[in-house]
């Protein structure tokens, strides 16, 4: 009787890859102080309502209304940037960035016109979401 041992290493090889692959299920560990989700919405909401006050009162500090945002939830600027990328590193981020447009349109219904405005002068950007 011939032992193959190809056919071993193979079955061998094949566990050891099966249990890397199981290992190694997330590209990025969660931050220490990760944000939820919701809260990542709200502020990712806050913050482009801030973007949009630039427009209509030049000159103002939009550094100080993204500290002061984050400020008052009480969160780090580290903390937020952490977040941030493992959201977009786990594909969360476009369920966050859809939250926030709803965040937005249930406090400004008119900015709805305004966002499908700015969808159909950017060809690249998804459709807005209902």
């Amino acid at each position: 009787m011939e032992i193959n041992y190809w056919q071993i290493m193979k079955k061998y090889l094949f566990i050891i890859f099966s249990l890397l692959m199981l290992s190694c299920s997330q590209l990025i560990d969660p931050p220490k102080n990760l944000i939820p989700k919701d809260k990542m919405s709200e502020i990712v909401a806050e913050f482009a309502m801030n973007d949009q006050i630039n427009t209509y009162v030049p000159g103002s500090n939009l550094e100080n209304a993204t500290r002061m945002a984050l400020k008052q939830r009480k969160i780090k600027p580290a903390d937020f940037i952490d977040s941030y990328k493992y959201y977009t590193a786990t594909g969360d981020l476009e369920n966050i960035l859809n939250d926030a447009q709803e965040i937005i349109l249930a406090k400004d219904p008119a900015a709805k016109d305004y966002i499908e405005k700015k969808l159909k002068e950017n060809k690249n950007t998804p459709p807005l979401v209902k």
